[in-house]
């Protein structure tokens, strides 16, 4: 049986290395496993795990390869592409968990508390670090890892390769600015709550010491607004990893959204 294996990936080798190059590219630029701390050794052998897991589903998807050739290395670099597309796409969802976290850090005191992420690879405020962490344990909660390699880049093997991206350029391109303008607004409905009672208490304190100067509320400011928005964090934590879910559960919805589109084109061009 291992003999039958080992034969098929050599007989079909171009297929595997195909799909393996699509498989690290989505590892190299997914969040959490694109972090630093992992070793390469172990993100390119999760590559071949999961080139070796699909590699019947791209045989009976039946790929054009070829020869190694010049046209070869293109379709090599085309396969990176779609990976990076897919964990770039998820990055942008997981930027919004951050960017909400930014919004309200500098109304609650902390905006010069910057600290460097491991996981997103950037300076971020305490209060972006602490949403995206909490976003990620939610993500593996909800079985995230499983979605994207059985929903996410399994489905890609029977839906896209490079010529029909090409093809159906337009619903890539429309999902990735989809994503872009999705983070803020999902950064923005998940800060407000803080946000906007941060402003009320910054507008409370501002008349406060207007009504009496000789009370030094400036002083007591940065105190106050930082136990309202930690007291907040406590009481809309349930609602934020709600909405968390939501949020990655709408990407998961957009990506295979782009997977009937591309696989329709595809029907359609067989037709």
């Amino acid at each position: 049986m291992e003999s039958n294996i080992i034969g098929e990936l050599l007989g079909a080798a171009p297929v595997f290395l195909l799909i393996a190059v699509r498989a690290l590219a989505m590892i190299e630029t997914a969040p959490l496993l694109s972090s630093e701390s992992i070793p390469q050794v172990a993100k390119i052998s999760l590559a071949g795990f999961a080139a070796y897991s699909a590699f019947p589903t791209a045989l009976a998807a039946d790929w054009d390869t070829g020869y190694f050739s010049l046209a070869f290395v293109f379709l090599i670099a085309g396969e990176a592409i779609i990976g990076i597309i897919l964990g770039f796409y998820l990055t942008i969802i997981f930027s919004a968990f951050s960017t909400a976290g930014q919004f309200f850090s500098l109304q609650m005191g902390f905006g010069a508390s910057e600290t460097f992420d491991p996981l997103s690879q950037v300076e971020n405020p305490l209060m972006g670090q602490y949403l995206n962490l909490v976003a990620m344990l939610v993500f593996l909660v909800m079985g995230g890892f499983r979605e994207l390699f059985l929903g996410g880049f399994w489905r890609s093997i029977e839906s896209i390769n490079i010529l029909n991206l090409t093809a159906g350029r337009e619903a890539a391109v429309k999902l990735l600015l989809t994503g872009l303008s999705r983070l803020f607004l999902d950064a923005i409905i998940i800060s407000m709550p803080i946000l906007g009672t941060l402003f009320l208490t910054s507008l409370t304190t501002g008349l406060i010491s207007k009504a009496a100067p000789q009370i030094n509320i400036l002083s007591e400011g940065f105190p106050i607004s930082i136990t309202v928005a930690f007291l907040l964090i406590a009481a809309t934590m349930p609602f934020m990893v709600e909405a968390f879910g939501r949020v990655i559960d709408a990407g998961w919805r957009a990506i295979e959204t782009l997977y009937a589109d591309l696989g329709g084109r595809i029907q359609g061009a067989a037709l």
